[in-house]
């Protein structure tokens, strides 16, 4: 369990809570302005907004062939930083991703590298 606590939160109707948001297995599950007798590991938050991940559809990763300008870790992670939790990636590498052998390959790639949730668009035929 962790609790993230005295947060200026986002909500969904564009209005900001400040409170303590619970989550259990990386899902919020409780959001309240104080949930203080709720147990577990606590992030103190004060002074801090906490905004939902953005999905980004759209990203051109350099994974595989293209290594040197990134992998699929630091692409992810740089994602996280910027706080974009969920991306699509558009098959921008060496070799296209145009047949099931690459996706298969990007998909094992992405198993052991990725931070966040990653999808890959598939160029070739169904």
């Amino acid at each position: 369990m962790l609790i993230i606590r005295q947060a200026r939160i986002l909500l969904p109707d564009g209005n900001f809570l400040l409170g303590d948001v619970q989550l259990r297995q990386g899902k919020i599950v409780q959001i309240a302005r104080d949930l203080s007798d709720v147990q577990g590991h606590c992030i103190d938050a004060q002074g801090l907004t906490l905004l939902p991940g953005v999905i980004d559809p759209q990203v051109h990763f350099r994974e595989p062939g293209l290594e040197h300008k990134e992998d699929l870790f630091t692409a992810t992670c740089a994602c996280a930083r910027g706080g974009v939790t969920s991306f699509l990636e558009m098959p921008n590498t060496r070799p296209l991703t145009t047949t099931q052998a690459a996706l298969d390959d990007k998909l094992a790639r992405a198993a052991q590298k990725k931070s966040g949730e990653l999808r890959f668009f598939y160029g070739g035929d169904p």
